[in-house]
């Protein structure tokens, strides 16, 4: 069986116990020698038994010390010697009118405690067959009659009560401790997957008292507060006193505020906040949940973002069909020699608008196109000077206007050609549209990032740089700065480069803007 302090703690307690009842009756044989209702024991043999019991009472106190023999084999031995010792002194002392047999009860019961009611009924048969042969032997040496047997039965039917009772006792304690240990474990795994639900949640919690101290917190939440808690117990006012705050208001305004909801701004971050009472008063306590709002926004954006979008591609699929008419119909009329000059400008007009039309149409085809990618190897360095060249040409920008600097000649990705090569000129076309316009204007470099197995392609221009102000809608739809402009160009490249397992970011620079594109590198 398994041993531990929690049997060997019991059996120290036994041996102190009978060192001193074994002490006692060696000294009583001294102090009430001369008494009369002590001559039964005033003999030299009760004497040595119970100075011999003492001696028993060190020894086994020692081997429980050093716990040698074995704790199963040692209680075992404690007991036949126990009940030995209890019969002797009885047998010294006269036998069971001595009154020492209830001491067998007390041992049977110890042994059986101790060993948790293993062998308690055993304990009970061996003390009554050793009380059964002291009655049989007194009764041999002419000291009692046959009828105080009697005695002896109640005594043995005795032990064999309180064995049995102690073993019933011992069973329901194991079971209950059995019982207490699988609910320990229980309570134990369920802290460990609430503490691992806690800190994979997206939300922030922090779980504070009555007394304004934080007493558990997650990652998340640190993370969403800016702040950083070596402490666990922590008090709420002195880390982050805009939630001391609310929560404060929150407990006044009591039932008028059921919702427990609360929006503050700490560091830039919009973040909304959850109050949820920990007993029936709020003044007891309350778990906080914290969330992002921004980033709830901006998820929900995106979903009507990617509604939006869907639905223009369509509306622009219908829209282009009549317009390329009108666009053709124009140029026919363009051609004729007949027209008053009123009329040319008329439809130059009409002429430029249908163009800018079909562009904007353009654009808004492209949303869908992130789902169609053909990815291939693409040796980054070569494809670079290749665009370089074909921009240049089209757009009618001198050479020496695109700067290339190759730091990775090795690199390699995997992406559409067709697409690396819109999204590249989207940002050129931008940074060209904003710089000074002179020779080195614009910057086009590919070198490692700094993520291991990462590459970049750095776009950068001369000029003003973006707005702080518009820096949080750069990216968004439709969203235009240029009398012009459709608003897609930054938003379709960004699409397509996670389209294609990239990521398009801007970079806040000294001078000018700059756009950073991280692909993963393959090497050539």
């Amino acid at each position: 069986m398994p041993i531990n302090d929690a049997y060997w703690r019991p059996m120290r307690y036994f041996n102190l116990y009978r060192f001193i009842v074994a002490c006692l009756l060696a000294v009583m044989y001294f102090i009430a020698r001369d008494a009369d209702w002590w001559q039964l024991y005033a003999n030299p043999t009760y004497f040595r038994i119970a100075l011999g019991y003492v001696i028993f009472a060190i020894g086994m106190a020692t081997l429980t010390e050093v716990r040698r023999p074995r704790f199963e084999h040692q209680v075992t031995l404690q007991a036949i010697i126990d009940i030995s010792f209890i019969v002797l002194l009885m047998h010294s002392a006269g036998g069971v009118k001595s009154g020492l047999g209830l001491l067998l009860v007390i041992a049977i019961v110890g042994a059986a405690l101790v060993s948790q009611g293993r062998l308690a009924l055993f304990y009970a048969a061996v003390a009554s067959i050793a009380l059964l042969l002291e009655q049989s032997a007194q009764i041999l040496a002419g000291n009692d009659h046959y009828d105080d047997y009697s005695q002896s039965v109640m005594l043995s039917l005795s032990c064999f009560a309180t064995a049995w009772l102690a073993y019933t006792l011992a069973k329901r304690m194991r079971q209950s401790e059995a019982l207490a240990s699988q609910r320990g474990i229980d309570l134990e795994n369920l802290n460990q997957v609430n503490e691992l639900i806690i800190q994979d949640m997206q939300d922030g919690v922090l779980v504070v008292d009555g007394e304004f101290l934080l007493r558990h917190h997650n990652a998340r939440a640190e993370m969403l507060l800016g702040i950083t808690l070596s402490s666990p117990v922590t008090a709420l006012e002195k880390c982050v006193p805009e939630v001391a705050d609310q929560l404060r208001m929150w407990i006044r305004q009591g039932q008028e505020n059921r919702s427990g909801v609360a929006k503050l701004v700490i560091h830039g971050k919009e973040l909304r906040l959850r109050f949820h009472p920990i007993g029936v008063d709020r003044i007891q306590g309350a778990v906080v949940f914290i969330e992002d709002w921004s980033r709830v926004q901006a998820q929900a954006r995106q979903l009507k973002l990617v509604a939006l979008g869907g639905l223009t591609a369509n509306i622009a699929h219908e829209i282009r069909n009549p317009l390329s008419a009108i666009s053709h119909a124009t140029q026919l009329l363009l051609e004729e020699e007949s027209l008053d000059a009123t009329s040319r400008r008329l439809l130059c007009i009409i002429n430029d608008n249908a163009q800018r039309l079909d562009k904007i149409v353009q654009n808004v085809m492209q949303l869908n196109q992130r789902d169609r990618v053909q990815q291939e190897l693409i040796a980054l360095a070569d494809f670079v000077q290749s665009f370089r060249e074909q921009y240049c040409q089209a757009e009618h920008i001198p050479l020496a206007g695109l700067r290339i600097e190759i730091g990775a000649t090795g690199a390699a990705a995997l992406f559409d050609r067709h697409q690396l090569h819109q999204v590249l000129w989207n940002l050129c076309r931008n940074g060209w549209r904003h710089s000074k316009q002179e020779a080195g204007s614009l910057t086009l470099r590919l070198e490692k990032a700094m993520r291991k197995g990462e590459v970049m392609l750095v776009i950068s221009d001369d000029g003003s740089g973006v707005p702080p102000e518009i820096l949080p809608r750069l990216f968004e739809p439709f969203f235009t700065t240029e009398k012009n402009g459709t608003g897609l160009g930054l938003h379709i490249a960004r699409e397509l480069c996670e389209a294609n397992g990239a990521s398009l970011r801007h970079e806040v620079s000294i001078t000018g803007a700059q756009f950073r594109i991280y692909l993963k590198n393959q090497y050539v």
